[in-house]
């Protein structure tokens, strides 16, 4: 079968498309043919070796499509079955054996696309606005690249919470998109200074909590945004990682807190995770959560998909098809 395998760490030009062995599932696991490969900001660290794995390996993480094999132990999954899941490697594939534990059935009214792209992005989103700081009726948010796959997911779930939603975007065509989404006020940050414009929109007050996927071009600026005792939540590294932070600076901000979360901490059990992929699927099944799927790519040009996403030319969701 074909995949994307990495066999040294840099840019995109390390991608290689590859012809690899098909294995078979073993105790507890099953095969599944991918219909649909999440790309996310975490395959780029892998890629660059920000986050170091061990060598050679295939990218991926998300994805979604058919059981066409089951291993011994698994009762709940059969051939046929359609499934998604959120942290299986090796997602950039044609094929993928997983842990029957890290997949989920997909409903029959769900797209597999669909699924294939709100897994990682989706129940992120879910539990950085239900779990590291439960938004509350009236709050004010500030989201950075609310138009992009986390952000327009974010939006979206920050107004079913009751909150104002204060977004940044790059583009006007970005911004549409967030309003879109229920972003109640949009700052273009390639324009204006967004700390200034989030204190004159809360009339110097600042916001609840700011959900910063950018880091390193953003953190400083993001930290005076606040509110006292207000939650700064970093959840990714678009432009870089954020410096070492002194402690004393949260006490000189106003006793705020500052928290690096992951999904993985979020859905530690399997009952955490079906409770948030229920709740997600379940918003889709009703109308409530639009997934917007802005790109799709062929598996072998993943490249061309990575270089995309790091330009921070992409909105919403990008999939690769084998």
């Amino acid at each position: 079968m074909k995949a994307i395998r990495i066999s040294q760490y840099g840019g995109a030009e390390v991608l290689s498309f590859e012809d690899i062995d098909v294995a078979e599932p073993g105790e507890g696991q099953v095969r599944i043919a991918i219909e649909a490969a999440g790309v996310n900001f975490i395959d780029t660290y892998h890629r660059t070796g920000l986050y170091p794995l061990n060598l050679p390996l295939t990218l991926g993480l998300e994805g979604a499509g058919i059981v066409n094999a089951v291993g011994a132990g698994v009762s709940d999954l059969a051939e046929g079955d359609r499934v998604a899941w959120k942290s299986v490697a090796g997602s950039y594939a044609e094929q993928v054996v997983a842990d029957a534990a890290e997949v989920v059935k997909i409903p029959s009214d769900v797209a597999t696309k669909t699924a294939a792209a709100v897994m990682l992005q989706g129940l992120t989103a879910h539990y950085l606005v239900n779990s590291t700081y439960p938004i509350r009726e009236g709050d004010t948010c500030l989201i950075h690249a609310a138009a992009g796959g986390v952000g327009l997911l974010l939006v979206q779930m920050a107004k079913m919470r009751g909150a104002r939603v204060i977004g940044t975007t790059s583009t006007e065509e970005k911004a549409a998109l967030a309003r879109g989404a229920g972003a109640d006020d949009i700052i273009l940050y390639t324009e204006r200074d967004f700390e200034a414009d989030v204190l004159h929109l809360t009339a110097g007050q600042g916001v609840e909590v700011v959900y910063d996927s950018v880091a390193k071009a953003t953190w400083e600026k993001s930290i005076n945004c606040l509110k006292p005792r207000g939650y700064m939540v970093f959840f990714g590294n678009a432009s870089g990682p954020v410096p070492p932070i002194d402690p004393l600076l949260l006490s000189q901000q106003g006793s705020i807190y500052l928290t690096r979360p992951t999904l993985n901490s979020y859905t530690q059990t399997r009952e955490e995770y079906l409770q948030r992929t229920r709740e997600v699927m379940g918003w889709i099944q009703d109308g409530d959560l639009d997934v917007r799927i802005g790109e799709e790519h062929p598996l072998e040009n993943t490249a061309e998909a990575h270089n995309r996403l790091e330009g921070r030319h992409t909105t919403g969701k990008v999939l690769l098809i084998p």
